[in-house]
């Protein structure tokens, strides 16, 4: 009698085991099953140039290939990470401001900002990119790697992509800090 309790026990043990290692590293990361690119990892370690500045200063006078340093929050959207690719938006806390921060709000996607208007997220977004040599887009998802998760201080120097205006800020990143 003790032989079959035992063995049923031994059986519960290893299947929980088994079914908790998946679930574990699926809880602490969203990042893809494949390994980054060196591109990305090299990115990831690179260090930051200069000083940060905020995205609406930079955003203005920012032309296509200048080299610039911004800080934000990953937010300014709903879906704020591009599935399947190297970017996401960053916001400017100085223009924009999370539901979860806002008293009472109980929004269930705070990073969306619903509670500000289109200009402020116009003014306050930019677009960060990781490009390969040939300047395509990586299609490493970028979403939960390095710390890279909705509503985390995060710090790029990069170039400001061809294409970039005063409306519409796209940097190729060259180094991502996450604070």
């Amino acid at each position: 009698m003790k032989t079959p309790l035992i063995l049923a026990l031994t059986c519960l043990f290893v299947s929980c085991k088994e079914k908790s290692t998946p679930a574990t590293s699926a809880t602490t990361t969203s990042a893809p099953a494949a390994a980054p690119s060196a591109e990305l990892t090299a990115i990831l370690a690179a260090s930051l140039a200069g000083e940060a500045k905020a995205i609406h200063v930079v955003r203005t006078s920012a032309k296509p290939g200048d080299e610039i340093t911004i800080s934000g929050r990953i937010m300014g959207n709903s879906k704020p990470f591009v599935e399947g690719r190297s970017a996401f938006i960053l916001g400017d806390p100085e223009l924009l401001t999370p539901c979860n921060e806002i008293p009472g709000d109980s929004c269930e996607t705070p990073w969306d900002n619903c509670c500000d208007t289109k200009e402020e997220k116009k003014a306050g977004i930019a677009t960060i990119q990781i490009t390969s040599p040939d300047g395509r887009v990586l299609k490493d998802g970028l979403d939960g790697v390095g710390g890279l998760v909705k509503l985390a201080t995060v710090t790029v120097t990069g170039k400001v992509a061809e294409g970039s205006s005063a409306d519409s800020l796209v940097v190729n990143a060259t180094a991502i800090q996450v604070k």
